[in-house]
């Protein structure tokens, strides 16, 4: 009995004296890669306000301003040249297929789609994932040029001008959503107040991606059938 008491405690205390090390082990490795991955990620997005808004020689990210609308903070990047504003960059969020969905939207001074970029997102690889190019400039989907201010960016399917991402409606629907609520932040940051155009935008964002669960289902099937189902 007593040695089995023993073999117990020492268990223990093993398992105790290997949990403390692994802990301490990843309190060093978080530490020293920190500062790494911030320097990363800060490089990744001022790649990315580069591509989306070309053209500025101020500093956007310095000069970085968070507007909140509905209780949401979007982070807006304005870009200006020759201390004139030509538009801005921002991010927005939306939940796609498989999860969340992470754009910065360029936008020239007057509301047009200038460019985008996906930040991060947890889309099907080669389905919802082809957000990152699909509606780029030349592709099927194209939204550079288009206005959200004029009209909420919306998929053919339901009534909209933009053509969804073969088999990833949902996908679809949550990248426009985030797109008209990046708008939605500009206009704001603009004229220090939500537009009549903005107002329409954002109220018709949740039905884009804010579907019934059969609706759901349906667009779960698509997914996984991929390109036989449009």
């Amino acid at each position: 009995m007593k040695k089995l008491e023993s073999s117990l405690k020492n268990m223990l205390l093993v398992l105790t004296g290997v949990t403390v090390i692994s802990v301490a082990i990843l309190a060093v490795v978080n530490e020293l890669t920190k500062g790494p991955i911030e320097i990363a990620n800060a490089k990744a997005l001022s790649d990315a306000v580069s591509l989306v808004v070309p053209g500025f020689d101020n500093d956007p990210i310095a000069e970085k301003k968070v507007e909140n609308l509905d209780g949401v903070e979007y982070a807006v990047y304005p870009a200006s040249k020759g201390g004139k504003s030509i538009g801005a960059a921002v991010e927005a969020t939306s939940m796609g297929f498989g999860g969340e969905l992470k754009v910065l939207v360029g936008f020239d001074a007057e509301g047009n789609i200038l460019d985008y970029s996906v930040l991060s997102h947890s889309e099907t690889p080669g389905l919802g994932s082809k957000s990152t190019e699909w509606f780029k400039q030349g592709n099927k989907g194209d939204i550079t040029g288009l206005n959200p201010g004029q009209a909420p960016l919306t998929v053919s399917k339901d009534g909209g001008q933009v053509d969804a991402i073969t088999a990833s409606t949902i996908t679809s629907r949550a990248f426009l959503k985030a797109v008209n609520a990046a708008y939605a932040a500009f206009s704001g940051e603009r004229t220090d107040g939500l537009t009549g155009a903005t107002q329409k935008a954002v109220q018709a964002a949740p039905e884009e991606g804010e579907e019934p669960q059969a609706a759901a289902i349906t667009d779960n099937n698509e997914e996984e059938k991929g390109a036989d189902n449009e």
